[in-house]
């Protein structure tokens, strides 16, 4: 097929052009709009040849703006999440979403891609109005070890990406004696499972909120990763003595993204690498999307 360029907004540490790769979709040119200067690191030393063009808000108001055939990005979705405010459009992060809907309109490329949260209808639904389509929604649980459900708007033509059955025992690191183990408050006779395949086995001896004290089951998924600055908020899981836990690596984080191992250990601290895990893409997800472009 014809070599595609490229443009990805909120492009974090370029998981899209990993997706691409994985899709066997051949790239002529990727441009990256980001602002993160740890991300836009792990992006060029992953790919130099990726053309950072900047912030989203002047992305097409230059007169040496790209010209592209896909356009890919998942727009800050704070304001939108049932874990947050809900804020929703009157939220500045997610106010960035008509950026994406700006440059959309006037580029014209031929194929685009977003991906968002899950949200409330009515949110959901101006979305849909401007981009022109129905979202459909995935679980990132499908081809991965971490229940991530998203909304994915697109005009690329793919089906449902199929259940590979990938558990926590089957991402985590072996014989790392690096590992840092903390003491249970609790641990249960029986799980407590969630319908998304979280099996919640026990209860960390820390403060705070119920949900980071959470412990899992390695038979089971990992949550959702969030971008885990500090307090605890990375997923922890159970140690076979059921009296101790841990936390999931970074590396074992890229893995639940189905991300190329060590491809955020790129000379930045264990923090950033979280934060952009958590903000990225399940490559898998969006690699089995644009397949479909493959197939037309």
């Amino acid at each position: 097929m014809t070599e595609l360029d490229v443009l990805s907004l909120y492009d974090g540490c370029s998981m899209a052009r990993v997706a691409l790769k994985r899709a066997g979709i051949p790239v002529k040119q990727y441009y990256a709009s980001e602002i993160d200067r740890y991300a836009i690191q792990v992006s060029q030393k992953n790919y130099p040849d990726i053309i950072h063009v900047g912030d989203v808000n002047y992305v097409g108001k230059k007169k040496d703006s790209p010209n592209f055939d896909l356009l890919i990005g998942g727009s800050p979705c704070q304001g939108f999440s049932f874990a947050g405010k809900q804020l929703a459009l009157n939220d500045p992060r997610s106010k960035l979403f008509f950026e994406y809907v700006r440059i959309l309109k006037e580029f014209k490329p031929k194929y685009f891609l977003l991906e968002n949260v899950r949200m409330k209808q009515e949110h959901q639904d101006v979305i849909s109005e401007h981009l022109g389509v129905e979202p459909i929604a995935i679980n990132s649980s499908l081809v991965s070890a971490q229940n991530r459900f998203r909304l994915y708007w697109t005009n690329i033509p793919f089906d449902m990406p199929y259940y590979k059955g990938i558990v926590l025992k089957d991402i985590l690191e072996k014989d790392n004696t690096n590992f840092k183990y903390y003491k249970l408050k609790e641990y249960y006779n029986g799980k407590i499972y969630n319908k998304d395949g979280c099996h919640q086995v026990g209860e960390a001896d820390i403060k705070g909120y119920d949900i980071i004290k959470r412990v899992y089951g390695i038979y089971g998924k990992a949550p959702a990763l969030t971008t885990m600055q500090g307090g605890h908020r990375e997923p922890k899981i159970a140690c076979s003595d059921k009296i101790h836990w841990r936390k999931l690596t970074p590396l074992e984080c890229e893995r639940l993204q189905t991300l190329p191992d060590g491809y955020t250990d790129k000379g930045i601290s264990n923090t950033q690498r979280y934060k952009m895990l958590g903000n990225g893409f399940t490559v898998d997800v969006i690699a089995h999307i644009l397949k479909g472009i493959k197939d037309e």
